[in-house]
């Protein structure tokens, strides 16, 4: 198995969602999502205003595993995803 399909395995077995260098986002933290956090995460991204390169992309990773898991919560702003449509499931 490659070293990828063994993250992958180790991400399902631990029930979490989308990995990167500095941020795992599980299922449960998915789940705790609302209209109005999911707003405040938006306008985060549109205002562009963050101290790293980094903190502005885990917010993209988030709301791209939103726009996966919870696709009811995102509609308003796929925009911000800026990609071809996808397919995940």
């Amino acid at each position: 198995m490659s070293m990828w399909a063994d993250l992958a395995f180790t991400m399902q077995q631990n029930n979490l969602v989308s990995i990167d260098s500095a941020q795992v986002i599980t299922k449960e933290q998915l789940q705790a999502f609302d209209d109005e956090s999911t707003a405040v995460l938006a306008h985060r991204l549109e205002e562009d205003d963050y101290p790293t390169p980094f903190a502005g992309l885990n917010d993209w990773h988030l709301l791209r595993a939103l726009a996966i898991h919870r696709p009811e919560l995102t509609q308003p702003y796929l925009h911000l995803i800026d990609q071809e449509p996808f397919d995940e499931d």
